[in-house]
């Protein structure tokens, strides 16, 4: 690596040459404010927030994508002329954008509120004039856009176009009219939008928010003739203390079931479990499709992301899915049929409510063929965001909680359902079990490491009873699309696919905690939520699906075997091709 000397507001610092001002500054203790960088996806130098002085240039520049490559260059972060900009900037902004800071869901976590408050901006009409009226999107059950909040920092756009390839989102009309919406203004639900929420992770406003869901549950645990039940899926343990200024990747499984607790919920189950019974059905599925001639490869089916965008742009793979419900409706699925029954409840008393790393269970829980006992399998899915507002507006210390322990009989979840979070934890929970059935003895390491990491596409081939499984795994659709269009074309054959729709996995699904910018472009999230929930695993005392004792249970007393008619009648699902533009 190159080093280059610069002389940073007066000092003199060794930086790598090549390298932004941003990264330059970031790198000996400087922050440079932004608002639209994001590493990689959306270098544009728009926002004109980074902006800082460089001796020898005839104007300010843009710190994200200025490279220092000549000796002795000379920056100024916070001169008169640069924070003079800044706040002239801020101001324009703040000029055409809807001040509900109140009521406003991001009010705190905002990042446009936060510069405004450093840089001593009021909202005093220095520039009145003619503010832009939009309307607010609400066509999708997972998302609430509102272009009134919108900076036109486009970051959404980014993560939409270049981490998903789905691209159904952009800037329209030119100017002052420049707004984010669709192709000829459809509503969002009118494209081909999978609902996984990434663009809402990466707004620094509140221009893009989940679908609220919260006041549904507050009035179900209110409802006297309501048995309200939740479970929590894997990811939610180590990402849930990072909106109570935790360290990223602190496992709080005891304080959040506490804490669930204490909001009313009569039982609080763990998504673990049904976690290990996709295994079971999985792993069964997959060696019922090798033996037997079925379509190869088959796909897995857990994010409803992944399995919208399979409908709308690769219908000719929906039979490659696997027919396995998502953990999160396997345990609606269950809670109203087999624990309905245990407990001498109708299955119509029963509200069922998930908290997922995940916008797209709020698509998936009104999916067709999602009613194992004639009603929703699940009633409300909310977010982790959704969660610690709850958790916050009912006064509960959250770091103070003591760790309490799940509910029975579905509070029983091994390390191979806990990895499930993480990219290639499927793949690997799957493949514990898969040798176990093909060989009668679980295998001598349970870590199957070829297939971990964030790296956007894995793959690996493994020789169990002479049998040669090639597998691939990758998380992000734009790394699916990639995978796939291989597949297609013949240039790789696979057994076992692992797709997850947000790249890292459920650790960054559009659910989970959001952080600015100034963290997220310089700490690599997914990596240090998996390190969390890899160490959970190896902590745990049940690490194989098939050894999780509540399994064994429910299927010696209700569904028999993996794959039994039962089984498929109540944990199996289907899917249809969608299109692209619905008029």
């Amino acid at each position: 690596m190159e080093m280059i000397n610069v002389i940073i507001d007066g000092h003199s610092y060794s930086v790598k040459k090549g390298a932004t001002i941003l990264e330059a500054c970031k790198s000996v203790g400087i922050e440079i404010p932004t608002l639209c960088y994001l590493k990689e996806i959306n270098e544009i130098g728009a926002c004109r927030l980074c902006v800082v002085e460089v001796k020898g240039a005839r104007s300010l520049v843009a710190a994200c994508v200025y490279p220092i490559d000549r000796e002795g260059t000379e920056i100024l972060t916070h001169s008169p002329a640069v924070q003079a900009s800044r706040k002239a900037t801020l101001e324009l902004l703040l000029s055409q954008h809807d001040k509900k800071c109140l009521s406003c869901v991001k009010s705190g976590d905002c990042e446009f509120q936060k510069l405004c408050r450093d840089y001593g901006v009021e909202d005093e009409h220095k520039y009145d004039g003619e503010t832009p009226v939009y309307d607010i999107d609400t066509s999708m059950p997972h998302l609430i856009r509102d272009n009134n909040k919108c900076v036109l920092c486009r970051r959404c756009v980014a993560a939409c176009d270049k981490n998903q390839e789905v691209a159904v989102i952009g800037a329209n009309e030119r100017g002052f009219k420049t707004h984010i919406g669709q192709a000829f203004e459809l509503n969002l639900n009118n494209v081909a939008c999978i609902g996984c929420g990434q663009c809402i992770t990466v707004c620094p406003t509140g221009a893009l928010m989940e679908r609220d869901d919260t006041e549904k549950v507050w009035a179900a645990l209110a409802d006297p003739t309501k048995h309200v039940v939740v479970h929590a899926a894997p990811s939610i343990r180590v990402t849930l203390g990072e909106c109570f200024d935790m360290p990223i990747g602190s496992v709080v499984t005891g304080k959040m079931v506490a804490a669930l607790r204490r909001l009313g919920f009569a039982k609080v189950f763990d998504t673990n479990f049904t976690a290990d019974l996709t295994i079971m059905e999985e792993a069964h599925e997959l060696i019922e499709r090798v033996k037997n001639g079925g379509k190869l490869p088959m796909i897995t089916s857990c994010s409803p992301g992944w399995v919208k965008f399979c409908e709308h742009y690769f219908p000719d793979m929906i039979d490659n899915m696997s027919s396995c419900k998502s953990p999160q409706q396997m345990m609606g699925a269950v809670i109203k049929t087999y624990y309905a029954e245990k407990m001498g409840l109708d299955p119509k008393d029963i509200f069922v409510v998930s908290v997922m790393p995940c916008t797209a269970k709020k698509f998936e829980i009104g999916r067709d063929d999602q009613a194992a006992a004639g009603v929703p399998d699940t009633d409300v899915a909310i977010t982790t965001r959704e969660l610690a507002r709850m958790i916050k507006r009912a006064g509960i210390n959250f770091t103070a909680l003591p760790d309490e322990e799940f509910d029975s009989p579905m509070g029983l979840g091994s390390g191979a359902g806990t990895i499930f979070g993480a990219t290639g934890g499927v793949m690997e929970a799957a493949l514990r079990t898969a040798v176990y059935w093909l060989t009668g003895s679980n295998p001598e390491k349970v870590e199957f490491e070829e297939v971990r990491g964030t790296a956007g596409i894995k793959e690996a081939t493994y020789n169990v009873a002479g049998v040669e499984v090639k597998v691939a795994v990758c998380s992000g659709t734009a790394n699916a699309k990639k995978l796939l269009n291989m597949v297609r074309s013949g240039e790789k054959d696979y057994t076992f696919i692992e797709i997850m729709g947000c790249p890292g996995g459920c650790v960054n699904g559009g659910g989970q905690p959001t952080q600015p910018a100034s963290v997220r472009n310089f700490v690599d999230l997914k990596a240090l939520r998996a390190a969390a929930l890899y160490e959970d695993d190896k902590n745990l005392p049940v690490r194989l699906s098939h050894e999780n004792e509540d399994i064994k249970t429910i299927y010696k007393e209700y569904f028999g075997e993996p794959g039994s008619h039962k089984a498929h009648e109540y944990l199996h699902t289907s899917y249809v091709a969608r299109p692209k533009v619905q008029y």
